[in-house]
């Protein structure tokens, strides 16, 4: 699927209870402006029902590897996995579906269903592996990867998992490798509002959520330096940023607009993540000569709509949420083995 295509069915409209609140405007023609100019929180405050842990009892899934022991019978106990139909094998049994079915529930199952074969059967099961949740932690860790959500996992549960920050292994500092402004969550295809800054370097526990089945937590590398452009664009991709990059540049290295592009409401993000600065340019003007150029700064978002903007807050929102969802989707694809990006080229750094 090509990258135009990828972009228009990524982008959704934020639910009610995540409306955007952007930072104040910044002028993109004055590269000190975003500088001195206090950013606001993009998103609402960390609901505080996510920072306590989940108290339901694990359910079973395709993929879960568990040992079953018929207790008192001479027959070893049996190591199975859960099949893709949610059916484990076990005596005598056709196949027993367990799929969202607690151990204590798998017991009381199995036990009912083997009555016709055993006398008053008493069963004891051990979960051996979880394949069926799993939440990815990927970016500058020192040991990133796809880890198995067996119990309750915080977001500085599954740093310390994945080994931490990765370390220069000269200076012994994390500070130029991990760019936490920049790092994300995202849930169900939505970003999570976590300022990973203040979770890390400020120790502010008000941002350390309990993750949940497939959640995707991504640290970039500090050391990435591209300009990001995405929206009504032929090729939506990441550009290399060397001494100066512009914004006809950019666009010039996304190959060009589409036909539908509104080229008077090119939308520049700039800043973290959770506090960013935007502000619109009308791009026609600047090729027109009615109006200079600007130039981009490292880690900008720059965004081309293909209709009306509407409320500028929403599209601030919708931009962040297109960018970390295309961003998670490619890392994703490289982290499970694949060739193919699935979407945008936005390599934010290894």
């Amino acid at each position: 699927m090509h990258c135009p295509f990828l972009i228009s069915i990524l982008i959704v409209t934020c639910t009610a209870g995540c409306i955007a609140h952007r930072g104040p405007d910044f002028n993109p023609r004055d590269p000190k402006d975003p500088t001195v100019v206090q950013g606001v929180s993009l998103t609402n405050a960390v609901d505080p029902e996510l920072l306590k842990p989940s108290m339901e009892e694990f359910r079973l899934g395709p993929g879960d590897r568990v040992e079953i022991e018929l207790i008192g019978a001479s027959e070893p106990s049996t190591d199975t996995v859960v099949g893709p139909d949610g059916r484990v094998y076990f005596h005598l049994l056709p196949g027993v579906n367990v799929w969202g079915l607690t151990l204590t529930e798998t017991c009381t199952t199995l036990e009912g269903q083997l009555k016709q074969y055993v006398k008053r059967p008493r069963v004891a099961i051990t979960l051996r592996d979880v394949k069926s949740r799993r939440v990815w932690v990927l970016g500058r860790l020192n040991r990133p990867g796809i880890y198995p959500l067996d119990r309750p996992m915080s977001v500085l549960d599954a740093i310390t998992q994945a080994g931490g920050l990765y370390t220069a292994q000269f200076t012994g500092t994390t500070e130029e490798l991990a760019d936490l402004q920049h790092s994300f969550l995202v849930r169900h295809g939505k970003f999570m509002p976590i300022n990973f800054k203040k979770l890390i370097h400020e120790g502010e526990m008000s941002q350390n959520v309990y993750l949940q089945p497939d959640d995707f937590v991504y640290l970039p590398s500090a050391l990435a330096t591209a300009v990001y452009v995405l929206g009504a664009v032929t090729e939506a991709r990441a550009v290399s940023y060397k001494d100066q990059v512009t914004l006809s540049s950019a666009i010039a290295n996304a190959r060009g607009l589409l036909p539908e592009a509104r080229m008077r409401e090119v939308v520049i993000i700039r800043g973290s993540l959770t506090e960013p600065h935007c502000t619109v340019v009308n791009f026609l003007d600047i090729l027109k000569g009615k109006a200079p150029e600007v130039l981009l700064q490292p880690r900008d978002i720059v965004y081309v709509p293909d209709r009306p903007l509407g409320i500028l807050e929403n599209a601030a929102q919708m931009i962040v949420d297109t960018f970390v969802r295309t961003v998670a989707a490619n890392e994703g694809i490289l982290a499970a083995g694949g060739v193919d990006k699935v979407g945008v080229g936005v390599n934010v750094g290894k």
